[in-house]
């Protein structure tokens, strides 16, 4: 076997590559990045941050560790946000452990469970509107968060479905939300509308009305992902919950009635005139070719985890 000779000269450039390489990390002892202002501010700012703690509700399906791990790239760039992921199931599930493990957000979450009773639970072909989503396991995440969260430090609740797209800065954004208030600001792509947002007043410090198209006799007519809330609202407001016993489309009117009005709702997103997140989905998954092996005693994932 021919000796490998390393010269001085690249032993000293690897040296100087790793010292840059851990300054950029570690300068001035805080965790830094490389990339946009506001990511680089919210890093030299973690330890002041409110902490915002974001409620998946989550069901098994084809598609569900996928969604999942896209949402754990946004909670690995932020360091002040804590995941709670309810799974509407009779236990937790290896997938949902494994995946925040591997994420590295033990710390950063709460992995919790509860069933939807069988006659809330959409059937077959139901379409995704028919019934209300989510009730018992934002309600459940909701009672955590009111017999865990330290009262005294400031901190957010933020109900993020795990088929949406967000940006980072939408989390800087929701970070300027002042106690007792909620913070509202637009969300793309939905209620048939490129964009659904409030209107403010000339002074862009007052919500004075919205541009929705679908219902906009609602008292609140924005969707879950248009608003995060203070979390000593939830303390003082121990009624505040969702329900089953509401119509179509009015879970987010039916939670915020009890936290606020519309003239109390704070304005973001540079006067709610950037859109930072928008109402996708992802398609449901088309399986005929794996439902024809199943028919044979066979799977094309067999010993993994999809």
């Amino acid at each position: 076997m021919s000796e490998v000779r390393i010269r001085p000269r690249q032993v000293l450039v690897l040296i100087i590559v790793f010292l840059v390489i851990l300054m950029m990390v570690h300068r001035n002892g805080k965790r830094t990045c490389q990339g946009p202002d506001y990511l680089q501010t919210m890093y030299a700012q973690a330890d002041t941050l409110p902490t915002i703690y974001a409620v998946t509700p989550t069901y098994t399906r084809p598609a569900q560790k996928a969604e999942l791990t896209r949402l754990s790239h946004l909670f690995m760039l932020l360091p002040h946000l804590h995941w709670i992921i309810v799974e509407d199931a009779n236990a937790t599930s290896p997938l949902v452990t494994g995946l925040l493990q591997r994420a590295g957000l033990g710390k950063r979450s709460t992995q919790l469970n509860i069933k939807t009773p069988p006659e809330f639970k959409l059937q077959g072909k139901d379409p995704n509107w028919i019934k209300p989503r989510g009730v018992e396991q934002r309600n459940l995440a909701l009672t955590w968060l009111r017999n865990n969260v330290n009262t005294d430090q400031h901190s957010i609740v933020f109900f993020m479905d795990d088929d949406n797209s967000y940006s980072t800065e939408l989390f800087t954004e929701m970070s300027k939300i002042q106690r007792g208030r909620v913070g509202v600001w637009p969300v793309g792509l939905v209620g048939g509308l490129m964009v659904e947002r409030p209107y403010l007043s000339e002074d862009q410090k007052q919500v004075i009305g919205f541009n929705a198209a679908w219902r906009p006799e609602r008292p609140f007519p924005i969707d879950m992902a248009a608003f995060a809330i203070s979390m000593d609202l939830f303390i003082r407001n121990p009624q505040a919950l969702f329900s089953y016993e509401v119509q179509r489309g009015y879970q987010e009117s039916e939670i915020l009635r009890h936290l606020t009005t519309r003239e109390k709702l704070q304005p973001l997103a540079n006067g709610c005139r950037e859109v930072l997140v928008w109402h996708t989905r992802t398609e449901k998954t088309k399986l005929t070719a794996e439902e024809a092996l199943l028919k044979q005693g066979k799977r094309s994932d067999g010993g993994m985890e999809v």
